[in-house]
């Protein structure tokens, strides 16, 4: 089948604004990917309330959300962007897969696991949150899913939910497969961490250059001296050199590393200036998106018509599936 046949979904929660990590674990991917596949990418406003109870700010946040994938290139004429909240059969189909999915089952989910070990008191919509992620993606009969590597799990339990759903009903959806870039599944932040917003070591996707060159300034390094070689592969400031650093310039910082010749200050100052480079335009055209945010609303809407459409279609087949649908 040809790939323009195919069907792409993801989306982000808007939570608070994106890092390099989430530009270079899915966002990228939405842009590289949006001729090759008919994209549906959505922003998840519904996920978000399970962690953000303020309307004014969840307000602001989703349009923040637009314009970061204005900014990064995602292009509404050829990528359906829409809110999650504008498409209410999503909330419908989870409601079905929640009567056939069991409470230990969804025990299971990694992400439940660890909000278990810090609070105990959960809401209904974190522990319920993979159904919710499944009716998103197989609403739209997804056949690809570009996910960052911590959201594999919650890939692998859509799939499960569709294998089990077109058992006991007959076949209904297609079962999507992920799509997660190997070099890019853990990226460092400024702790030497994974880079996450909940660890606040991230380095922000539209960061000035002060707040990057502060960003990079923080990264841990070793005591090893100017004329020691080092190892780039455990090096926390050389696996994003690997992400904004290119060509004849990479290949001598890896030299200098590998034989000796390089600082950590110098290796800093040539990944901010390349961060700084890389960012610059893109914090550019989003600073001139935002001067009309009418616009912005306005292709949120069309894109919510076309994913709401798409959705009843399917959803009136799983009605019909499921013995309500008269």
């Amino acid at each position: 089948m040809n790939r323009n046949n195919l069907v792409l979904v993801s989306g982000v929660k808007p939570t608070g604004r994106p890092h390099i990590g989430n530009y270079f674990g899915a966002m990228s991917q939405f842009v590289e990917l949006q001729n090759e596949y008919k994209s549906f990418i959505f922003i998840a406003d519904l996920h978000a309330l399970t962690s953000l109870q303020n309307p004014k700010e969840l307000n602001e946040n989703i349009i923040d959300v637009a314009l970061d994938y204005l900014a990064v290139g995602i292009d509404p004429k050829v990528t359906c962007i829409y809110k999650q909240s504008d498409v209410p059969q999503v909330a419908e189909l989870a409601w079905v897969f929640n009567c056939i999915t069991t409470v230990p089952y969804l025990m299971r989910a990694h992400a439940f696991k660890d909000a278990e070990a810090k609070n105990k008191e959960i809401n209904i919509g974190v522990f319920d949150y993979p159904m919710l992620m499944a009716a998103d993606i197989l609403i739209q009969d997804a056949d690809i899913v570009p996910v960052g590597a911590d959201q594999k799990q919650h890939l692998e339990i859509t799939r499960d939910t569709a294998e089990k759903f077109n058992r006991i009903f007959g076949e209904t959806f297609t079962v999507p497969k992920e799509r997660i870039l190997e070099k890019v599944e853990t990226i460092p932040g400024t702790d030497g961490q994974k880079m996450s917003k909940s660890r606040d070591n991230v380095i922000g996707l539209f960061a000035s250059d002060n707040e990057i060159k502060e960003a990079v300034m923080k990264i841990p390094t070793d005591s090893k001296e100017v004329d020691e070689p080092k190892d780039p592969e455990t090096c926390k400031v050389f696996a994003l050199h690997k992400l904004f650093t290119e060509g004849p310039e990479f290949e001598d910082l890896l030299h200098r590393y590998e034989s000796g010749g390089i600082g950590y200050k110098e290796s800093k100052e040539i990944l901010i200036k390349n961060i700084s480079n890389f960012i610059a335009p893109l914090r550019e055209k989003r600073e001139r998106l935002a001067q009309d945010k009418d616009i912005v609303i306005k292709i949120l809407k069309d894109g919510g018509e076309v994913a709401r459409k798409r959705a009843e279609e399917k959803m009136e087949k799983v009605r019909q599936a499921v013995g309500v649908s008269l």
